[in-house]
């Protein structure tokens, strides 16, 4: 119903804003999320490319922590951690059939989440595992 003295279009527009402030909230929250999902992808490629092209697991793994972090810092997320894993044994990084395997996992903050209720509480944690094979053909450098 409308009245005489324009309250009902007063109250539709304060209605429209409380609905419209929660919805840019989930928005903005789920494009964050993705961004952190896709950093933590490419830091984990390149983690595992990076590992491979080094000439042992010592520098291997300097390498892919480099790799990783570049990747992350691109999109804007930090506190990321990067674990690699030679597979089938810790030993054979570097053997012909042999492959890498990394695992980077971030926890993304919700946007104007405070800081004192902590990362787990106010944030999303996202990770992504990519595993890398040596090569069955590649000649041991």
């Amino acid at each position: 119903m409308r009245r005489d003295d324009g309250t009902a279009t007063v109250e539709f527009v304060w209605l429209s804003l409380l609905l419209l402030v929660p919805l840019v909230y989930v928005v903005v929250a789920v494009f964050d999320a993705q961004r952190a999902a896709y950093g933590v992808s490419a830091a984990s490629r390149a983690a595992a490319v990076a590992f491979l092209q080094s000439t042992d697991p010592a520098s291997g793994e300097q390498r892919a922590r480099v790799a990783a972090d570049a990747a992350l810092a691109d999109q804007g997320i930090d506190g990321a951690s990067v674990r690699v894993t030679c597979l089938p044994a810790p030993t054979e990084c570097f053997e012909p059939g042999s492959s890498v395997r990394v695992v980077v996992r971030a926890t993304q903050r919700l946007p104007l989440t405070p800081r004192a209720l902590g990362s787990q509480l106010g944030g999303v944690t996202v990770d992504s595992t990519h595993t890398e094979p040596y090569g069955s053909y590649r000649a041991r450098r």
